[in-house]
């Protein structure tokens, strides 16, 4: 951290220097919504990665991310090739597979993997903006918790819970954003994105009556209705 802010003037670390500690993911298939985390305490670094992963071997779903390709799957490959992990439908580029040919994961123009920032961005760095930001313009709860900064802090004291209940609320941010992309780019109609609003809403609603789950009431009573006028 000291040679980082030497060299940058902060101590925010390269992609390959980072450990993974929890992957919060938001699964939305035929059976439903599940929102989840994987990792410490449960499993270690690799298992995790592993366990990501394999989660695309047996669905192959479109990932959707705020910054993925800028940072999230960087860390995960770096930290999964050093760790030994087999990615093969990840890395699938059209020679076992030829829909993967025009359509996968690596490539920054297709859609297997959705970097939603990079693309609102027009694929301009100059442009970028944070989820929060977005997120709250859009109505949503934004970041709680934890925050990003904090994250390295909270590890040190054991704060693990509080982690995974960051990571999640940033996932379940980005994929409120996901819908209203969808509603954007006309792959939705009003009514379906107010459907699949719903959905995450009575998701949410049935865990936040968990006793674990205050991160759920937190999200909940930051949720407008109506997004704010800028």
């Amino acid at each position: 951290m000291q040679k980082r802010r030497v060299q940058t003037g902060h101590d925010f670390l390269a992609p390959h220097l980072h450990r993974v500690v929890v992957i919060s993911c938001v699964l939305r298939d035929a059976d439903g919504l599940k929102i989840f985390s994987i990792g410490e305490p449960e499993r270690d670094e690799r298992a995790a990665i592993q366990k990501f992963y394999d989660g695309i071997e047996k669905y192959t779903p479109q990932l959707v991310s705020w910054n993925g390709g800028g940072f999230d799957l960087p860390v995960l490959n770096y930290r999964a090739l050093v760790a030994g992990v087999a990615a093969p439908r990840f890395w699938e580029q059209g020679d076992e597979d030829r829909d993967f040919r025009y359509n996968n994961y690596v490539s920054r123009y297709h859609h297997r993997h959705l970097d939603l920032m990079d693309v609102l961005a027009m694929y301009q760095p100059r442009n970028n903006a944070p989820l929060d930001d977005v997120a709250r313009l859009a109505g949503l709860p934004g970041k709680i918790g934890v925050g990003g900064a904090a994250v390295w802090s909270s590890y040190q004291d054991g704060k693990i819970a509080e982690i995974r209940n960051y990571c999640e609320a940033d996932a379940l941010n980005t994929y409120l954003l996901y819908l209203h992309y969808q509603r954007l780019r006309g792959a939705y109609t009003a009514e379906h994105l107010a459907r699949e609003t719903k959905l995450v809403r009575d998701t949410i609603e049935r865990s936040g009556k968990e006793p674990a789950a205050a991160h759920w009431r937190e999200f909940l009573a930051h949720w407008l209705d109506k997004p704010p006028t800028p």
